[in-house]
Parts: structure tokens; C-alpha cells; sequence
């Protein structure tokens, strides 16, 4: 049973076409969007405001691969178009579409550990469980 408000290990990982292949020991995220203004002729101030696209960066630390992803070969720095999965007691967000932009290594031989990495996002879901 998981403990109330608190995501531990396995409730934040990535994945790939549906399937589990690291899991994330703590995450930051960032969402901006860049707005534009909309101005009238003899107006001195804007009339309205026009939403821009949104940007959504996240920065992983500590992942560990499954054993699965292990034996299948997973390579952090070959992970393309992927996703990134959290759980929360009462919600699930589900970053999608994701590309790395830095990794960041740090390990021993034969542990499959990524430190950091930093991931930008296409799309971001929230879902009530």
C-alpha cells in the first residue's frame, strides 16, 4: 500500500511504447508559455492577449533501468520520443513525446544509473485516478 502524498521510486518512471524501462528517484518541472499582446489603434493599452505555445522542461535525477530494459540493451543517450510517468495519490501526469537535451553519468560497474538527465517535453496530461 503506498503511503498518502508522498510518490516513492516506482511511482515516477519512463516509458517506452507502453512499457516500463527506468524507474526515477526525484524530478523538477518547469512549464512556460510565451503570450503575445494584442494592440488597437488608439489605445494605450492592450486590448487583449493571445496564448503562445507552452514549453515543459524537466530535470530527472537518479534513474535506474529495469532489469528488462537492462537486457534489451536500454541506452539513455539512444532514448527518443519517450515518456515520462507520475503518480500521485489522487492524480497521474503523463509527459509525453520527450527528447533529452543533457545527461548527466555518474556510476559503478555494471549499475545501469544515470545521475541527471534533462528532458523537454511535447505534451502534458493530467489524469484523476
Amino acid at each position: 500500500m503506498k503511503t498518502a502524498g508522498f510518490p516513492t521510486s516506482s511511482d515516477i518512471y519512463l516509458e517506452v511504447n507502453g512499457r516500463k524501462v527506468a524507474v526515477v528517484q526525484s524530478y523538477t518541472a518547469k512549464s512556460t508559455k510565451t503570450s503575445s499582446v494584442v494592440e488597437a489603434f488608439g489605445e494605450d493599452q492592450p486590448v487583449a492577449t493571445i496564448p503562445g505555445p507552452r514549453n515543459h522542461v524537466l530535470e530527472l535525477t537518479r534513474l535506474y533501468a529495469t532489469d528488462e530494459a537492462v537486457r534489451d540493451g536500454l541506452n539513455f543517450h539512444n532514448l527518443d520520443d519517450f515518456s515520462l510517468v507520475i503518480c500521485k495519490p489522487d492524480r497521474k501526469i503523463i509527459y509525453s513525446g520527450c527528447q533529452w537535451s543533457a545527461i548527466g553519468e555518474t556510476g559503478n560497474l555494471g549499475a545501469m544509473v544515470v545521475e541527471k538527465i534533462t528532458i523537454v517535453a511535447a505534451k502534458r496530461i493530467e489524469t484523476k485516478v
